[in-house]
C-alpha cells in the first residue's frame, strides 16, 4: 500500500542556503541541518502543510549527491519519497514485480529516524524513488 508523499528531495551544493528562501519568502518552517554519514548527505527540510521539501547536499566526495551535482551543476530534483505501512512487505512486493532496490536491500535509518530504501529510477519512469516506513 502506497502512502502519502513524504517529501521531494532537491540536490544542492548548500542545503541551508537553498532552504533559506522558503523561510524568508514563505515563512515556512526550516529544520536545522542534519548530517547522515550512512547516506553521505546533509539534509535540511522545509515543512509545508501537505508534505516536505528535502534539500540534500553532499557529505564528502564519495556522496551520491556529489556525483549527481557533477552531472547537474545547478542541482535539481533528486528523488521522491513515499510512506509505506510496512517497508519489508513493500520491498518484497516491488522486487517481485521487477523493481531493483539500490544497495543490499536492507533498510537504513533515514533523516526522520525511520527505515528507508531506494529503488532504481529505470524501474519508475526515470524517477529515483525512496520508500519510508510510516
Amino acid at each position: 500500500m502506497l502512502g502519502r508523499l513524504n517529501h521531494v528531495a532537491i540536490a544542492v551544493k548548500d542545503a541551508e542556503k537553498a532552504a533559506k528562501i522558503y523561510g524568508v519568502g514563505f515563512n515556512a518552517e526550516i529544520s536545522a541541518p542534519v548530517s547522515l554519514p550512512d547516506h553521505g548527505v546533509i539534509t535540511v527540510f522545509v515543512t509545508l502543510p501537505n508534505t516536505k521539501i528535502e534539500f540534500v547536499q553532499p557529505l564528502g566526495e564519495t556522496s551520491p549527491i556529489a556525483k549527481f551535482l557533477e552531472r547537474n551543476a545547478d542541482g535539481g530534483i533528486h528523488h521522491v519519497c513515499y510512506e509505506v505501512p510496512d517497508i519489508i512487505e513493500a520491498r518484497d512486493r516491488l522486487i517481485k514485480e521487477g523493481a531493483r532496490v539500490l544497495g543490499d536491500g536492507t533498510p537504513k535509518i533515514g533523516a526522520h529516524g525511520k527505515p528507508v530504501l531506494f529503488f532504481h529510477p529505470k524501474d519508475f519512469s526515470g524517477a529515483l524513488v525512496e520508500i519510508e516506513q510510516a
